[in-house]
């Protein structure tokens, strides 16, 4: 891949989990309504043909879970990894975990949580439809999916950098 083609970012927020006094938080699971809309993103993912080469999701239950609901809608799911600093990253330190990622990726998944998905994801939109950036301006709802374009390498990846090309959001259909 060369340093100027286009690159993916697929912005997955977790399903929506139990109560939070229902278990400690990084095993919360999600609910009957959170795992009928993983596998709703899992099929829009696929049906939409936004790929990506890595998939990598915050080590909580209610993450790791969403992502592999979905996986069983993808004809060709792609590796994935489990990171325990996506669990209490900020926006920026998910930026730094994309910028790092190897020069040849041309598409990667991050599974994680709100507020932290919503902040990076505003945070590198600079272009794209205007009813979309309003609509991610409002929220990121559970299970959304934003999808990003970037030209940039990887390493290079900055706020304002990336264009807003898709958002589905539960209920979409």
């Amino acid at each position: 891949m060369s340093e100027s083609s286009e690159r993916r970012i697929v912005l997955v927020r977790h399903g929506k989990a139990v109560p939070k006094d229902a278990a400690d938080d990084p095993d919360r699971d999600l609910t009957a309504r959170g795992r009928r809309d993983a596998g709703a993103a899992g099929r829009w993912l696929e049906e939409s043909g936004h790929r990506v080469d890595l998939a990598q999701s915050s080590t909580a239950v209610r993450a790791r879970r969403t992502w592999q609901l979905m996986i069983p809608h993808l004809s060709d799911p792609p590796p994935a990894y489990y990171a325990e600093r996506l669990y209490h990253a900020d926006g920026d330190e998910l930026l730094a975990a994309l910028q790092e990622h190897a020069p040849d990726l041309s598409g990667v998944l991050l599974v994680g949580h709100n507020p932290a998905v919503h902040e990076l994801a505003t945070a590198l939109c600079g272009s794209g439809p205007k009813q979309l950036r309003n609509r991610l301006e409002e929220a990121f709802p559970t299970c959304g999916v934003v999808v990003l374009t970037v030209t940039c390498p990887w390493r290079e990846l900055a706020k304002g950098a990336a264009h807003l090309a898709d958002f589905w959001a539960p209920g979409d259909d």
